[in-house]
């Protein structure tokens, strides 16, 4: 979960999360390289006294300033594309979960077995026993270094299904069904909060994932039922 003071990502908790990581910092050392040279050459024209008179044009230096961007922009476009076919990637998913968002709170069924369906509603601080705006009554429980598919879809409003941890963020659109999938590689808690504007209680819809092994996931799930 994100803490005080903390400018970067939160720690990733799946590999989706990692290549994001990945990208953004790739991206991020482009952008500063970018800055530092157009930063130099504008400081290079202000502060120098160099003058010719008879440069009307320079077919060369034109040539360069074109295709340079265009060079430094294909190695931002070629990994992101990457990433964005990475994120759409479905593979054998282990358990589908379906998540449906209210006005305003999340509701969850575990389609793969019978009867298993709860609401979760955001509880009271109380004490340090739990976190404010972030912990729930009822958690998701998934079991980690599997793949998991979550169906996302609301009956009244838009909502954003939106873990940052796994590199997650769906809208949640009535009438619609929305897919994705991740894979959970570490055991743990993990926070979220709808990130669509979807009412007046919008800040007081949050989602807990608790990552457990497979065998926990099981004995769960038997004595849920």
């Amino acid at each position: 979960m994100a803490t005080w003071s903390n400018f970067n990502f939160q720690n990733s908790t799946s590999p989706l999360m990692e290549q994001i990581i990945f990208f953004h910092d790739h991206t991020l050392i482009i952008l500063i390289i970018t800055t530092i040279l157009v930063s130099y050459l504008m400081m290079s024209l202000f502060f120098n006294k160099y003058i010719n008179r008879f440069l009307m044009e320079s077919q060369m230096i034109e040539l360069i300033w074109t295709i340079l961007p265009a060079i430094t922009l294909i190695f931002i476009a070629l990994p992101s594309l990457r990433l964005l076919y990475l994120l759409d990637e479905l593979n054998n998913p282990l358990i589908t979960l379906k998540s449906i968002g209210h006005q305003w709170y999340w509701s969850y069924e575990y389609s793969d077995f019978n009867n298993v369906e709860f609401d979760s509603y955001m509880t009271q601080f109380e004490n340090n026993n739990n976190f404010r705006l972030l912990d729930v009554d009822n958690r998701i429980i998934l079991p980690m270094n599997n793949q998991i598919r979550i169906l996302i879809t609301a009956t009244d409003v838009i909502h954003s299904w939106t873990v940052p941890s796994l590199g997650v963020k769906v809208d949640a659109n009535p009438g619609r069904l929305n897919q994705t999938s991740f894979f959970i590689n570490r055991p743990g808690i993990f926070f979220g909060q709808c990130s669509e504007i979807c009412g007046a209680n919008h800040s007081f819809m949050p989602i807990v994932i608790e990552s457990i092994s497979i065998k926990n996931f099981i004995n769960w799930i038997n004595n849920y039922s």
